[in-house]
């Protein structure tokens, strides 16, 4: 029996608050993007696109020796932005990205089986699932100038924690791969999440997939 398990690293890019010249008190408005950058071959990070999956050739690292697991996957979430004023209008555009790492990431040759390859991509695609929804509660929330920029960090650091629940969780069920049955029902309530949840953050009607992961 080998372990498959995830690291998640934390890389937090701030948006610089903005003052400037409003005559009334500022309407902020925030428009998400998912970096959409072409995949490149020589880069280290491979940003998480919907079509794209997760390969055993994307693990780069070597496994450690002594290492009881056979394979770890490095994933995150990150955000980065920039600001627009005009007129009473404070525009922020932010960049959502998720990735996987591939020189901190590995593979044994006995994980490298098409179930354990599953296994690690629901771990990519449970990070996917926390970043959208990072970027709904931002989106919903009535931000002014003074503390936009703090509240976004601090919602980032708790949907970091909440990332880390989900996949602690996900291992711990699934008895990191081993159990079958609890690795279709989590493959079953992460698509169903995702289905409920569009990219740009907003819910289509079906809260219940997203309230059932947030009791873990």
């Amino acid at each position: 029996m080998f372990l498959l398990r995830v690291i998640w690293c934390c890389c937090l890019l701030s948006v610089s608050p903005v003052t400037g010249p409003f005559h009334t008190k500022p309407v902020i408005k925030i428009v998400f993007t998912p970096d959409r950058r072409p995949e490149n071959p020589l880069s280290d990070s491979l940003f998480y696109k919907v079509n794209r999956k997760l390969r055993w050739s994307d693990f780069k690292a070597t496994p450690p020796i002594q290492s009881k697991s056979a394979a770890v996957s490095y994933t995150s979430f990150a955000y980065e932005g920039n600001s627009l004023h005009k007129k009473d209008t404070l525009l922020l555009n932010l960049t959502l990205q998720v990735f996987f790492v591939k020189s901190a990431s590995w593979a044994k040759p006995i994980a490298m089986d098409a179930s354990g390859l599953a296994h690690e991509q629901l771990h990519f695609d449970i990070t996917w699932l926390v970043a959208l929804r990072f970027q709904q509660r931002i989106k919903a929330m009535l931000l002014t100038i003074e503390d936009y920029d703090s509240i976004i960090q601090y919602q980032y650091l708790e949907s970091f924690r909440e990332m880390n629940r989900l996949q602690e969780a996900y291992d711990s069920e699934t008895n990191h791969g081993q159990s079958p049955a609890a690795q279709l029902k989590w493959q079953q309530t992460i698509a169903e999440a995702l289905t409920a949840i569009t990219v740009e953050g907003a819910l289509t009607g079906s809260d219940s997939f997203i309230s059932s992961l947030e009791h873990f």
